[in-house]
């Protein structure tokens, strides 16, 4: 996945700000909109704090971002049929090293945040009761649209995001690919451990 395009999906996957709970289609594309101003309005104020300071932005997701995303499910979808072959410490450590690795993703997507422009398209069911797709296209100025769905279930009453297509290529799908091949030459214990390796190097990707 191109880095520009990782760098986008990933700004707006900042748009999932949730201050209450919204159980149906229509309120999660406002929950979007709103949220998503709200958040923008929130880096410029703090623009010059971040510039001296970076290691905020940090915060800001944590306390932000992560809430709106089910990283348990994220994370087993991405493990795919490996998942079932990892015990529960396993599958721990697994959530965990993977949110902190798409944090510092997001957190980094936020300080290069540059004027993009988001448009809100209309809402798309999902296959199944209780799911929607949140439709965005980004534009930057002499570039091109990038297409950005956003794939949300309802848990417990909120609406969650567990996945993210970037010009129809799906985010889970995407590091499906990469942790099996991972797995397959180190087995589970090795995905961890190149996982917390990257964390611990401040790497992203």
């Amino acid at each position: 996945m191109k880095t520009n395009l990782r760098i986008l999906a990933l700004l707006c996957g900042l748009l999932f700000v949730a201050t209450a709970a919204a159980s149906t289609p229509d309120l999660a594309s406002a929950l979007v909109r709103n949220t998503s101003e709200k958040m923008l309005e929130a880096l410029e104020a703090r623009r010059s704090e971040l510039e001296n300071q970076p290691s905020l932005v940090f915060d800001l997701v944590e306390n932000i971002v992560v809430p709106n995303f089910d990283f348990e499910r994220i994370t087993r979808f991405a493990m795919g049929r490996y998942w079932r072959s990892a015990d529960k410490t396993q599958q721990d450590a697994l959530i965990e090293e993977f949110k902190q690795m798409l944090v510092r993703t997001y957190a980094k997507a936020l300080l290069n945040y540059s004027g993009q422009q988001i448009e809100y398209l209309p809402l798309r069911p999902g296959n199944r009761e209780g799911q929607v797709t949140v439709r965005t296209a980004v534009s930057e100025a002499g570039g091109p649209t990038i297409p950005i769905d956003y794939q949300l279930y309802l848990k417990d009453g909120a609406w969650k995001v567990y996945d993210v297509a970037i010009d129809g290529v799906s985010l889970v799908a995407n590091y499906r690919s990469s942790f099996a091949a991972e797995i397959r030459r180190k087995g589970v214990d090795g995905l961890i451990a190149t996982l917390r390796e990257r964390n611990q190097g401040g790497k992203s990707s």
